[in-house]
């Protein structure tokens, strides 16, 4: 199938086909005599892994270390581990980002309980003392 096909077929931009090919992700297009691509039907499926996997997180250099040059030769203790290790990667990042928000909620939280009549600067100092921070007066 043509490029302009598979891009319909895996919801993408031929642009997205070109650049995946160009960066050693995609290596299964023949040419035709007329110099135009020709993708197999396995194409859409390979794309559809690529695309999950972005969406997962994963870099182009990750996907390609990942991506067997035929589906049949994925080393299947390989992939387990660069999945398990992505999976550990992402509740790090979980942490941080419960931990920043924790950090967040608790400004606001400090901001919001401005004593009844103490005017912004004022809170504004006691905010940055409460947060440890010198305050010039």
């Amino acid at each position: 199938m043509k490029i302009g096909e598979l891009a319909k077929r895996a919801g993408m931009a031929a642009s997205a086909i070109r650049f995946y090919e160009a960066k050693g992700l995609l290596k299964i297009a023949s040419r035709q005599a007329n110099g135009y691509r020709d993708y197999p039907p396995e194409a859409v499926i390979l794309l559809t892994i690529i695309g999950d996997a972005q969406q997962a997180g994963f870099s182009l250099e990750e996907i390609k270390r990942l991506l067997p040059a035929d589906v049949s030769s994925w080393r299947h203790d390989e992939l387990i581990a660069i999945l398990k290790r992505k999976v550990a990667d992402i509740e790090a990042l979980e942490a941080r980002l419960a931990h920043s928000k924790a950090q967040i909620q608790s400004l606001v939280q400090l901001i919001e309980s401005k004593p009844e009549g103490m005017d912004c600067k004022l809170n504004a100092a006691r905010v940055m003392a409460g947060l440890g921070l010198a305050v010039d007066k």
